[in-house]
């Protein structure tokens, strides 16, 4: 009893003498880390307490890279170990007060999966999802899956581990991620990991953190409407104790006495603080947790909640870009969009389109920030589902934008791309770029253009394919100023280039929009 009381003193005077040393989950057994780069490991440890980080051959009792680091006043630290050549495994050995063993590691390309719905959407509700389950042996690709969480500040750490790919573990991961992942693995022949940090139904300012949003005034009614929503949610969650609460009780007591079907009860008001809509909620609770994990870029599919608000995006989607970059640190990191698919019925004429200016946005961003690519897939949706089941293709033109711009391959990776126009007459000819295979259509016919003259009046064009350009016309227009192609939520359109890719949705004017003034 005494010798147990001199220890607790001790505790309690030294400081605490339980292992102290830990990694974020991020970091775990089975994970991959980015090949070719300084890839940080952090972790937390008593405030001066010296780490050792080693990493180690399989097998192997000589480190290839070691680094020391000291925990900060609040206990944090971090060391950049040297660059890995793919392939692996490795361990890394971290040592303090108590060791840590990171097993089964290996090196390769990582990527962040991230979005709304059509990210999180897993492969076991993708196209022919049984046979890609069975198929889904990859030991070389790692899969890590972020906890849904929402903060009102920087979490600095998740819920989650790394697995390897196996039809155990990829079922519930992300259909488009793992497809894009698969892809790189088949054509680069390195290992993959993939980090899916995704939320069905959220916009992109939830995954923006909130100083880049307050520094832009385009996005103050944003940021405003949740502080006020935030001052509001008291006083609306009393309304709905004294007052909405008690008039559905009394309308369901009546209901029940007379025999009849009782109304259905009323939701309560959502916390502000708690809700995945929030600006920044998920920079804070689902980036902010693997950041600066070393990665090679972010995919990302999103835009479905922001479309009525389109014209916003066009400033909104750079900022969330830029602002990634910012917080890794790593310089301007592949960052590669999937644009809006075709989605709901058929309109018979040329008209607005909040879908098609969402996808106008998407395309601006990729000129005019570096890095950027988008895969188009207007040809690949459903009208009648807001989420395809094709993910393969999504996932494979993914892949072709990172093996043409990351690493060099000899592969087209976009579909054409409007360069110039020329009016002659009642005629208008256009030129694009990412044509080198020869432009198609259907016997040398195009559809989905558009034609208007001064008036602004859109009607639908003729358009042939003629000497590597497309030249179409109107006989309701005679002096034709703008074109736009594919401008529809769900665009009847088929021109593409020989390797198969559609091309983008476009248009030469630059009239309002139906989401101009959008906020």
């Amino acid at each position: 009893m005494c010798t147990l009381l001199v220890v607790l003193t001790l505790v309690t005077a030294c400081g605490s003498a339980w292992p102290a040393v830990r990694l974020p989950a991020v970091i775990g057994d089975n994970m991959v880390l980015q090949c070719g780069a300084r890839v940080p490991i952090w972790g937390w440890a008593d405030p001066g307490e010296r780490v050792t980080v080693s990493v180690f051959p399989e097998g192997k009792a000589v480190p290839v890279s070691t680094r020391t680091a000291f925990g900060d006043a609040e206990g944090k630290w971090m060391v950049r170990m040297d660059p890995l050549e793919a392939g692996g495994s490795y361990t890394v050995r971290v040592a303090g007060n108590n060791t840590l063993t990171v097993k089964n590691v290996l090196a390769g390309e990582v990527w962040v999966c991230s979005g709304q719905s059509n990210m999180q959407m897993a492969v076991n509700g993708s196209m022919n999802a049984t046979q890609e389950i069975a198929n889904a042996t990859y030991p070389k690709i790692r899969l890590f899956q972020v906890k849904l969480v929402t903060a009102t500040k920087p979490l600095d750490d998740t819920e989650g581990k790394w697995a390897e790919c196996s039809p155990q573990t990829v079922p519930g991961f992300s259909a488009v991620g793992y497809f894009f992942g698969r892809e790189l693995h088949s054509q680069l022949g390195v290992p993959v990991g993939l980090i899916e940090s995704a939320w069905g139904g959220t916009p992109a300012e939830a995954w923006t953190s909130v100083p880049t949003l307050k520094a832009d005034e385009t996005f103050k009614p944003i940021v405003d409407r949740w502080d006020q929503a935030g001052k509001n949610y008291p006083d609306d969650l009393r309304k709905y104790n004294a007052e909405v609460l008690p008039a559905w009780q009394k309308q369901a007591d009546e209901a029940k006495a007379a025999g009849k079907e009782p109304p259905a009860k009323p939701n309560p008001p959502q916390d502000p603080a708690t809700s995945p809509w929030r600006a920044g909620s998920l920079f804070d609770g689902m980036i902010a947790p693997i950041v600066p994990f070393g990665i090679r870029g972010a995919i990302w599919y999103q835009g479905e909640s922001n479309a009525s608000r389109a014209f916003q995006y066009r400033k909104l989607m750079p900022a969330l870009i830029t602002d990634w970059r910012k917080a890794w640190g790593e310089g301007d990191f592949p960052f590669y969009m999937v644009q809006l698919a075709n989605f709901t019925a058929v309109v018979p004429d040329p008209g607005p389109s909040d879908w098609a200016e969402l996808r106008e946005a998407q395309l601006m961003t990729t000129f005019n920030l570096p890095n950027t690519g988008m895969a188009v897939i207007i040809d690949i949706g459903d009208a009648n589902d807001i989420h395809p089941k094709n993910k393969q293709e999504v996932g494979r033109r993914l892949a072709l934008i990172d093996l043409a711009k990351t690493h060099g391959k000899k592969v087209e990776y976009a579909g054409p791309v409007l360069k110039t126009m020329n009016v002659t007459g009642n005629k208008v000819r256009l030129w694009f770029t990412h044509d080198a295979s020869g432009l198609v259509g259907q016997n040398g016919r195009v559809t989905g253009f558009s034609v208007a003259g001064a008036d602004q009046k859109f009607h639908w064009a003729e358009a042939r394919i003629i000497n590597g350009s497309v030249v179409l016309w109107s006989h309701n227009v005679r002096k034709p100023v703008a074109v736009r192609y594919a401008w529809a939520n769900n665009p009847v359109c088929n021109l593409r280039n020989g390797d198969g890719l559609p091309a983008t949705p476009f248009r030469t004017d630059d009239w309002p929009g139906v989401t101009v003034g959008s906020k």
